[in-house]
């Protein structure tokens, strides 16, 4: 979220709005497609991998709208509700943990399938991957509920009156300074070490007479876009060091790098995923197109009925 509404032009304002709103209800609306596409097929109910995917898509779908919502709020409700702005910034904390979570889910199914494939089938089922991603989503929101019942614990009560919605304005102090990198830094770190055991594994495959070179090599490619995106997770949690940074060299432009390192780390990488999948994969990009037509054939006939 770009904090910087006291330095702001109405104009500027206004602008940097209209581009984040833009920019999210586009992202979302590509986004969209590719669930309604998912749940309009029963081919991919039955597939692990497209169940993690859809899981990827849907929480994207959630942190965009949640930072998009923060970044308009910041410039128009200055002060808000505090049980409200606790929710949301749960939410992005908890979405924003289970982005990398799910990484680690994807390449770890891709892996299976690539070199363990005679195991898929039994390890890989639509039961245990729905129970992965419970499993996901309780991991993802316990640091981010600690982080809650932490400031409840420590904070006098005239401070949840009203606040301003923004993570390092509410959870500040000494404990949460050294509790936020830890937790990052784990899940990084854990993540980090799946892609890159994974990546190596599949490499090696790929090499073997007795894998399906073709397969093995677009799921080299898959898992090394999930590092990419793994990448474009840390940089929003190194976002605020970039911008101490930049704010030495370029005192008199500060609210121009805290937009664009938003833009940059908080809504593109959402592009990412749609990218990966919703045109690389052969597959959903067949059923896409179907869904696509069926949809523009019947806005057609209906007017004609009419």
């Amino acid at each position: 979220m770009n904090l910087s509404t006291g330095m702001d032009t109405f104009k500027d304002a206004v602008i940097k709005n209209f581009v984040s709103v833009f920019l999210g209800v586009t992202i979302n609306c590509i986004n969209g497609i590719l669930v309604l596409t998912f749940f309009k097929f029963q081919i991919f109910y039955r597939n692990p991998r497209y169940i993690l995917y859809v899981n990827l898509i849907i929480n994207d779908m959630i942190m965009l709208s949640v930072s998009v919502s923060l970044q308009v709020i910041s410039y128009t409700v200055f002060v808000m509700n505090f049980p409200l702005c606790c929710l949301l910034l749960l939410i992005s904390m908890s979405t924003n943990k289970n982005t990398t979570l799910n990484l680690a889910g994807m390449a770890i199914e891709r892996y299976i399938a690539i070199c363990k494939p005679l195991h898929h089938a039994q390890l890989c089922t639509v039961h245990r991957t729905y129970i992965l991603l419970c499993l996901m989503w309780i991991v993802a929101l316990i640091p981010a509920l600690s982080d809650i019942f932490i400031l409840l614990a420590t904070r006098p009560r005239a401070f949840f009156s009203s606040s301003i919605c923004y993570y390092s304005s509410i959870f500040s102090g000494q404990y949460f300074d050294i509790l936020f990198p830890i937790t990052q830094a784990l899940y990084v770190s854990f993540v980090s070490f799946i892609l890159i055991y994974t990546y190596v594994r599949v490499l090696y495959a790929a090499k073997a007479a007795n894998t399906d070179k073709q397969s093995a090599q677009k799921a080299q490619k898959t898992i090394l876009l999930h590092g990419v995106q793994l990448l474009l997770c840390i940089l929003s949690y190194f976002s605020p060091i970039v911008n101490s940074v930049l704010s030495v060299y370029f005192p008199n432009s500060r609210t121009i790098y805290l937009f664009v390192t938003y833009i940059l780390t908080n809504l593109l990488p959402r592009l990412l995923s749609p990218l990966i999948y919703g045109i690389r994969d052969q597959t959903f990009f067949k059923y896409i197109k179907m869904y696509l037509l069926c949809r523009f054939h019947i806005a057609k006939i209906k007017p004609s009925n009419t």
